[in-house]
């Protein structure tokens, strides 16, 4: 029988090595490889760190970093040889290093802990995405202010209870989404901004007693600070879950938008029509043409919002301070990151293909006694009623003209008297759903020139 060896990393505590079970459910380099260039990049500074305090020499230092940074050419030339023996991307790079430069690889870890080195390297990571969710947003915000731009006078309906409702402009109603995309955008910022800070040099949980440089570090990898506290360090995955909320809000916008344009895209609306470029076909229909990419963003939301979940019922009953539960936390924001960023660019580029169908929605803009609420706001402006009784009175003409399988501008002069005797021809100014819309003035309003006001409001925010 072949006696086993011992995992050199682990070092002389453990007599024999881990059976292929073991190694099966205790390697994470499958994904985290994922980080690589992160954890060379926090080696580097760490090493760094190490020869300016004279902790290692310059020599080891310069071996150190020419070694790492033929590590990471191999690594993304695709020449790497990761083994599943040496259970994650920390132990892959440093037993190559050892191979390339020889005794000084040794010196690397000294002062740090794979508990503060996975934390920094996770962080980086997320900083990363953090990073590309900001551009990704801008560009989508950009596309919709584009469609909000060229349709700030087009009519359509707006909708309560997926009831026609008021007239509305199609530039008021992508910038209701520049809205939902602008607090997500405010949210990355801030989650950011608050993951900020590097844990490297918490060492395993107690810090170290090497006279290490924990500001320098910082510095070098563009944190603002180190963590104040070595035991939060090395147990904190907030940033990872405040990436995942984020996410999944956003993930929620991406869907409702994207539900919407399954309605609008059908044969039954015709509100827009979708470039070919994000739609498919049929296998037996030929007249289909399906919304795929809007489907799929729409299902990414269950990923990403499982994600989540996940990710907060591995946290929620740890100990301080680090557990190998943790390591669990990795795959399921690689794929909540990997779905988000996806879900965004094809957001982004069937917003900037797709056309609205002008006549479609003006037609439907004046169905469903869109204007009703029109006529009861001229009752009480002009013929001073009360808004109850405004109310009233339009409900009563609302019923007049569903029994005449007619709309309110339909109606005659005698008709509308016959609610009240005091109504006018006037009443029939505001009746158009063109009048309408351009009566809505007030600020955040659907009117054509409120809907400009916004656009170039945001325009100037993203400068």
């Amino acid at each position: 029988m072949t006696k086993k060896t011992s995992n050199t990393m682990w070092g002389g505590r453990f007599a024999a090595g881990p059976d292929a079970i073991m190694e099966a459910i205790n390697a994470s380099i499958g994904f985290d490889q994922r980080m690589a260039s992160q954890d060379i990049k926090g080696s580097r500074a760490h090493a760094a760190m190490l020869a300016t305090t004279g902790i290692i020499t310059d020599s080891d230092a310069e071996a150190i970093r020419e070694g790492l940074l033929t590590v990471l050419s191999e690594i993304e030339g695709g020449t790497f040889q990761f083994s599943n023996a040496l259970e994650d991307i920390h132990m892959n790079v440093e037993s190559r290093l050892k191979e390339i430069i020889g005794e000084p690889a040794g010196r690397l870890h000294t002062g740090r802990s794979r508990n503060d080195q996975v934390a920094t390297d996770f962080k980086l990571w997320v900083r990363d995405q953090f990073d590309a969710a900001e551009a990704g947003l801008i560009a989508l915000i950009q596309a919709l202010l584009g469609q909000a731009a060229a349709g700030a006078d087009w009519v359509m309906p707006g909708f309560t209870h997926l009831q026609t409702a008021q007239p509305v402009t199609w530039g008021h109603h992508m910038m209701a989404y520049v809205e939902m995309f602008g607090r997500d955008l405010s949210r990355v910022r801030d989650a950011r901004k608050r993951m900020n800070e590097s844990p490297l040099g918490a060492a395993a949980l107690a810090g170290t007693s090497f006279p290490i440089d924990r500001h320098m570090t910082a510095k070098a990898l563009g944190f603002d600070r180190p963590s104040a506290n070595s035991l939060d360090a090395v147990s904190d995955r907030d940033f990872a879950l405040d990436f995942l909320n984020v996410a999944s809000i956003t993930a929620m916008h991406l869907s409702r938008f994207a539900e919407e344009l399954v309605i609008w895209s059908s044969a039954q609306f015709r509100f827009v029509t979708l470039s070919d470029r994000f739609s498919t076909g049929s296998s037996i229909m030929p007249q289909k043409k399906n919304p795929d990419a809007a489907e799929l963003i729409r299902a990414k939301v269950g990923r990403i919002y499982g994600a989540n979940t996940g990710l907060m019922m591995v946290m929620k009953g740890l100990p301080l301070a680090y557990s190998k539960d943790m390591q669990e936390d990795k795959e399921q924001v690689f794929d909540a990151a990997d779905s988000w960023m996806l879900a965004m660019a094809a957001m982004e580029g069937m917003v900037k293909d797709m056309t609205a169908n002008c006549d479609s929605l003006k037609a439907a803009a004046g169905s469903g006694f869109s204007t009703a609420t029109d006529l009861a706001d001229w009752l009480v402006r002009v013929l001073g009623m009360p808004f109850r009784d405004a109310h009233h009175v339009t409900g009563t003409l609302v019923a007049l003209a569903e029994s005449k399988d007619c709309d309110l501008p339909d109606l005659t002069l005698e008709d509308m008297k016959s609610a009240h005797e005091h109504i006018t021809t006037e009443v029939f100014d505001v009746l158009g759903v063109q009048n309408s819309v351009d009566s809505r003035m007030s600020y955040g309003g659907t009117a054509p020139a409120q809907v400009r006001i916004q656009v170039q409001r945001w325009k100037d925010i993203l400068k």
